[in-house]
């Protein structure tokens, strides 16, 4: 297994936000050129994947999981109502649709579930599989087609419209977190993405 370091290119030190990039990531998210190094290894398709083994949306109290909170922190004008019933307005950050049915939004695994089972996974334990797909730091509110559109693939299949930089740079660090693999082609993808940043 071989250690592959994105091909990274200097980009401008500062940045014209748009609502269309991703939501504020944690203080040390990384610029491409200060991103980690991801091991290579061909795609563990022999792995089982079944979503039951992944329990999502955690209780967080007060009548709100953890899909409430997502709604909560990246959301504008949001209010929460009873049962933890969030409203507001969103901004889809793969495709640029502007939302105000939260019913409308899925709840996004920056790097999908499926995916994370094929790359480097298998020995997870439940609570490990839990804390992956309840953290934060991985999910993103966008509308249902264009999750839809992404289902469990990697960016050498799929791209979102909006902020291509910020979605591999994302990836990136979620795959380092919790050390996970890129195969060849992905890695490949990653790399051509970044070079453009």
């Amino acid at each position: 297994m071989k250690t592959v370091a994105p091909v990274l290119v200097a980009i401008a030190a500062t940045f014209t936000l748009t609502a269309c990039e991703l939501p504020e990531a944690p203080a040390d998210t990384s610029s491409p050129e200060q991103l980690p190094e991801l091991r290579e290894a061909p795609e563990d398709t022999g792995a089982r994947y079944d979503r039951d083994d992944w329990p999502h949306w955690d209780y967080i109290g007060d009548g709100c999981d953890v899909r409430d909170e997502i709604l909560q922190e990246q959301g504008r004008s949001v209010s929460v109502g009873d049962d933890c019933t969030v409203t507001g307005e969103w901004t889809s950050v793969y495709d640029g649709v502007v939302v105000t049915d939260a019913g409308e939004l899925d709840i996004d695994h920056i790097v999908p579930l499926a995916e994370v089972a094929r790359s480097g996974s298998r020995d997870w334990s439940e609570a490990e599989r839990e804390a992956y797909a309840n953290d934060p730091e991985v999910l993103v509110a966008v509308t249902a087609r264009s999750n839809r559109q992404k289902g469990d693939q990697d960016p050498a299949t799929w791209l979102p419209e909006e902020d291509r930089c910020g979605y591999v740079i994302r990836w990136v660090e979620t795959k380092a977190k919790y050390d996970l693999t890129v195969d060849q082609a992905e890695s490949e993808a990653i790399n051509s993405v970044l070079r453009r940043c």
